[in-house]
């Protein structure tokens, strides 16, 4: 039915986007490339009102993209969710963040249902993008939107399809990953394998809603397991002397039975961090413990403190107290070449350095200045990088290795460098105030 519905039309569908953040405005850009016409719906109206003047609020899309996408008359960001029963499809790409005991957080999922249950009319598809334990999509999404009055797969299609974004990936966009597809039922599949069809080239359609949830916690939870694993290796060698990176680097030249993973100082973004738990807390649901799973959370968890005592250890044997230090914290964003903080462990170092009594400043190429995060709030502005400026500081801790960064003019220039990345691999000359963490 929902076929014959758009091809009758003979035109492509209308698509809303339910958020236009790191998973939204890249998916209203393949769909608008895609033919399909795109309304954007955003609670912000400042990031509302610059995307519809063709200004992108995100660093690894160009505003060159976004004002394409407005002259081309396919695409508008609104704020009024009355427009809702405006689109054939409605996409739902918001935060899926944890409570403060570790605890699934459906707050903005719910919200949102709720607004759509206002506004749902017969014949539209709803879909959820955002990454959540399995299970969600009929126990939480469905009695929402089925207050509306009309029933999932008889008046409207449900699916779910989680996203699969790698912000400052250049090998891969939005449009070219293959897209996983579950729906409630075999109709509301066909329907959102008819949508994706303008935006995505590889559909995977998979049985139930249930897989494509259990699918992405999946995907995240095997990066997570096997950073923990190095992540402790690291600590390990660091005690036997070793060079964790180095043991990576002969062991990553066997071409068969191994992929490398590296350490950092913790994970960020918006899965890793936060998968495990969500998968964690459906198992108690079914009686089962997860204990592979949470021990490899509570090693990425306790990254930052191990990096921190490293600080400690570092200036200690220089004679000097972590407690009225300075110390400059290089990359705040969670990964290199991107300026998204989401559960980045700079966050984390930079609250756990002050609490023990030191003076923290950052610097980020991309991230001029902190903004009110959902438990953070660090009130910064990056420090400009001079000669005079990094000598000033008894560290410098590399938390994010960008590719702007001139290390062996920062090793040259520091007093002392913490080095969480590797960043420092090739840095001719002394290496004596390099440490490792």
């Amino acid at each position: 039915m929902a076929k014959k519905v758009l091809k009758a039309k003979k035109y492509a569908p209308m698509v809303g986007i339910v958020g236009l953040g790191y998973v939204g405005l890249p998916l209203a850009r393949e769909f608008c490339r895609g033919g399909a016409d795109v309304i954007g719906f955003d609670v912000n109206s400042q990031s509302v009102q610059k995307l519809n003047k063709g200004v992108s609020p995100l660093k690894h899309i160009p505003h060159s993209e976004v004002r394409e996408m407005v002259q081309s008359g396919r695409f508008h960001a609104t704020c009024s969710m009355a427009q809702l029963s405006k689109p054939d499809a409605l996409l739902i790409c918001v935060p899926t963040p944890l409570t403060e005991n570790r605890e699934p957080d459906m707050t903005y999922v719910e919200e949102t249902c709720r607004t759509i249950a206002r506004y749902l009319r017969k014949e539209q598809l709803v879909v959820l993008e955002s990454t959540t334990y399995p299970g969600t999509t009929r126990e939480v999404m469905q009695p929402i939107l089925e207050s509306s009055g009309l029933k999932a797969g008889r008046d409207f299609y449900l699916a779910y399809s989680p996203e699969r974004e790698d912000p400052g990936n250049v090998s891969y966009q939005t449009g070219t990953i293959p897209k996983v597809v579950g729906g409630y039922n075999k109709e509301s599949l066909e329907m959102a394998l008819e949508i994706y069809r303008f935006g995505i080239d590889t559909l995977v359609p998979v049985d139930s809603c249930e897989v494509a949830e259990a699918c992405k916690i999946l995907e995240n939870m095997y990066r997570s397991v096997n950073i923990a694993m190095v992540n402790e290796l690291k600590m390990l060698f660091d005690r036997m002397g070793l060079d964790v990176w180095e043991v990576i680097r002969a062991a990553s030249t066997k071409p068969f039975g191994y992929q490398p993973f590296y350490p950092g100082p913790g994970l960020g973004g918006h899965c890793i961090p936060i998968d495990p738990f969500y998968l964690t807390w459906k198992a108690r649901q079914y009686g089962m413990p997860t204990r592979f799973i949470e021990l490899a959370g509570e090693i990425n968890t306790n990254m930052p403190h191990y990096v921190v005592h490293r600080v400690m250890d570092a200036l200690n044997n220089r004679k000097k107290s972590l407690k009225g230090s300075k110390v400059l914290v290089l990359g705040l964003a969670y990964k290199k070449d991107i300026d998204d903080i989401r559960e980045s462990p700079s966050i984390e170092l930079i609250e756990q350095l002050e609490g023990k009594g030191a003076k923290v400043d950052y610097n980020d190429p991309y991230i001029p200045r902190t903004h009110k995060q959902r438990d953070h709030d660090l009130q910064k502005k990056s420090k400009p990088l001079t000669t005079r400026m990094l000598q000033s500081y008894d560290a410098v801790l590399i938390a994010t290795a960008h590719s702007d960064y001139d290390y062996s003019w920062i090793v040259k220039n520091a007093q002392l460098v913490i080095d969480t990345r590797n960043a420092t691999a090739d840095v001719k000359g002394s290496r004596k105030n390099i440490i490792k963490a």
